[in-house]
């Protein structure tokens, strides 16, 4: 009898520790695509701030282009009012989409592309816009490993019991925007 106990016993503790070993799994992960997700922010927050700059140097030159430099301020303060992570990437995908405009703009002003000022925001922008795509590659692994145990078994089971989600990972929806684009300054 004592043997059937001890068996007993010993699968239990195998089992809590099973159960504890795969929610801090997911503690860990759930905060690592926190974190990552925190970076990629940290990225666009300086996106957003240069933006104002490029877009009052480009004003200077091309006047009557108000049109594209109004969506492209649009299309920022809608993107740093987001609130969630969906929210986040859709948005900041329009945003991508309206500087590709205003870089396209810009072709057409051969003063505006020998501006010192504009080279210097244009280098800045470049230099994040950098970091924001390592961030996002970052972010995506993260947020794969966290959803792949989120969905395979048996950790699925727990992850619905605790309330472990997926999360979105960072996509291109829009087809044009994974066509390559040629800027040249």
């Amino acid at each position: 009898m004592t043997t059937a106990l001890i068996i007993i016993l010993v699968i239990v503790v195998l089992l809590v520790l099973w159960l504890a070993g795969t929610y801090n799994g997911f503690v860990k992960l759930r905060n690592k695509t926190e974190e990552a997700f925190s970076a990629m922010d940290v990225s666009l927050k300086k996106r957003y701030d240069l933006i104002p700059n490029f877009v009052e140097t480009v004003k200077g030159y091309a006047k009557h282009e108000s049109e594209t430099l109004e969506k492209v301020i649009a299309a920022r303060n809608m993107a740093m009012t987001s609130r969630t992570p969906e929210e986040t990437i859709k948005n900041d995908n329009v945003l991508t989409g309206t500087l590709k405009s205003l870089f396209a703009l810009s072709e057409g002003y051969p003063d505006l592309k020998a501006n010192q000022n504009f080279l210097q925001l244009q280098e800045q922008l470049s230099r994040v816009e950098e970091e924001i795509a390592g961030s996002r590659r970052y972010y995506n692994g993260v947020v794969n490993k966290y959803n792949t145990k989120t969905e395979m078994f048996p950790g699925n089971l727990l992850a619905g019991i605790f309330g472990f989600r997926r999360k979105p990972l960072y996509e291109v929806n829009e087809a044009a925007e994974r066509e390559s684009v040629k800027v040249s300054f």
